[in-house]
């Protein structure tokens, strides 16, 4: 996706050889015709396929999945990771490291969002290790539905992740790939 690209060449910022920082259009501030074009795109790449719901996590997944959702015309989903008053009973609970933060969250939905038998497409910003992807895919199969696919922003592809999901029979589409993230530059797949 060209116009991805040229927001992480023009505005990313590469912290270290792991870390890229996008947070001037997709982690902090949000570029609103980035993210309109983002779920356009992921609509064509899962084109044909039957998609009840969106689920990401929250907060960084919330804009390209309510896009996407938009796109599909179906509801969006956010895993929370933060406890709520509200939602403490009837949930389905997954822990994941995120490798941005050195962080193990439990992620929670609410049980009446997910329904066995739903096909639920799993967006997300970016891709390292799989763990968040993974732990959304657990929940999804603990509600006797089915992952249609992983759709995800930013892949760091030099990490397993993408590689991970592939072998374990998703499909997941990506709409920029990084080969690396070597002496302050980001070279793409």
């Amino acid at each position: 996706m060209q116009l991805l690209k040229e927001k992480v060449l023009n505005e990313g910022i590469v912290l270290s050889n792991q870390v890229l920082k996008v947070d001037s259009f997709l982690n902090h501030q949000m570029d609103p015709v980035l993210m309109k074009e983002v779920g356009k795109e992921f609509k064509r790449l899962f084109a044909g396929q039957k998609i009840d719901r969106v689920l990401t996590i929250e907060s960084s997944g919330i804009a390209p999945g309510i896009m996407t959702a938009l796109e599909l015309e179906v509801p969006l989903i956010f895993a929370r990771k933060q406890k709520s008053l509200t939602l403490r009973e009837d949930i389905y609970v997954e822990k994941v490291f995120s490798f941005t933060k050195q962080e193990t969250n439990e992620i929670t939905v609410s049980r009446k969002f997910i329904q066995p038998g739903e096909r639920v497409l799993i967006i997300d910003d970016f891709l390292a290790n799989g763990e968040a992807a993974f732990g959304l895919a657990r929940i999804v199969e603990q509600a006797g539905a089915e992952v249609a696919g992983i759709g995800i922003v930013i892949e760091k592809a030099f990490q397993p992740g993408g590689r991970l999901l592939k072998e374990a029979g998703y499909h997941v589409e990506s709409l920029v790939r990084i080969a690396a993230l070597d002496n302050g530059k980001v070279t793409f797949a």
